[in-house]
């Protein structure tokens, strides 16, 4: 009896919002149809007053009764309320601004998300930028100890230089300046341009960029993580070669002190893979060596060594 407590019913909030919401829907309703009914007594009246009781029968408005006017504006004030109560509460009531305020939102998050990219994509390049940097300062005391950091490449006119990971053209005397400059020497390359290679080539040491682990290779080939690396294997050589592919000769732009480059004369559409341009405010050409085609050379082709200014 008095232990027992009174069960009291429970309406959840959602519940309890749309009862709010109909209740003030039937409201607005009313008050709308009390309008209506007024405005049909009031035009009523109003038209009777002028014809029948005489009232302001002879004033006119640009030659109107002044009861049409009345009605006109009562009618716009009527129409007014009609379109508030079926179009903008209906329509831009509660639930169209959480939906606006909810887009805002969205907007908002996806606003901060690209400026986190943006800013990521920012620190990224300065940390590229401070190794670029310590990659010069590099250079550059290898430049006091008479060390040279060496380019070599052949690219055609449009600066390609393979395809599917193999020349596109094949110069016998490219080949034979390729040997002579780099026998005896470390020779830098990526982990595809190594792949290329039938077999690791004589009297040279290679040094082959890959950030796969535990990459296969002979015993006599060095496997290196980065460019750095690479210049740390080979600093007892006064003059490594990086030989390839685009992306380490984009990498080694900014360290290396000397291009040795075959510029082959023609074009190549059906190329994937390029050299970077080759800055004339960086580099100076020092010596140049023009080799027509021939029965052995399909393409016209120039040496150039380029060094640093």
């Amino acid at each position: 009896m008095f232990g027992k407590k009174k069960t009291v019913s429970q309406i959840d909030k959602e519940q309890l919002e749309l009862i709010k919401t109909a209740q003030k829907r039937i409201r607005q309703k009313k008050r709308l149809y009390i309008h209506f009914v007024i405005f049909l007594i009031g035009a009523v009246f109003l038209i009777l007053a002028n014809t029948v009781l005489g009232i302001g029968k002879d004033f006119q408005i640009f030659k109107i009764d002044w009861f049409v006017f009345a009605i006109g504006l009562w009618l716009f004030f009527f129409i007014y309320h009609l379109f508030n109560v079926f179009v903008t509460h209906k329509f831009m009531g509660k639930d169209w601004e959480e939906k606006q305020l909810a887009k805002l939102v969205n907007k908002q998050k996806d606003k901060i998300e690209e400026l986190k990219t943006t800013y990521l994509k920012d620190a990224q390049t300065d940390v590229i930028s401070k190794a670029n940097k310590d990659l010069v300062t590099q250079v550059k005391q290898n430049k006091k100890t008479d060390s040279e950091i060496t380019i070599i490449v052949a690219a055609g006119e449009d600066n390609a230089i393979g395809k599917d990971n193999d020349l596109i053209w094949h110069l016998s005397d490219d080949l034979k300046r390729f040997k002579s400059l780099t026998e005896g020497h470390h020779i830098i390359m990526g982990r595809k341009t190594f792949e290329s290679f039938p077999k690791p080539l004589p009297k040279r040491t290679h040094i082959v960029i890959s950030r796969q682990e535990g990459y296969k290779v002979p015993d006599d080939v060095i496997v290196v993580n980065s460019i750095e690396d690479a210049l740390d294997a080979a600093h007892k050589d006064k003059s490594p070669y990086i030989i390839g592919g685009g992306e380490i000769y984009k990498q080694a732009m900014d360290i290396a002190t000397k291009i040795e480059l075959t510029r082959v004369h023609a074009t190549f559409e059906n190329a994937d893979t390029f050299f970077p341009e080759i800055d004339p405010l960086l580099w100076k050409v020092v010596k140049k060596v023009p080799h027509d085609n021939d029965e052995n050379h399909k393409f016209a082709f120039t040496f150039y060594t380029y060094e640093r200014i």
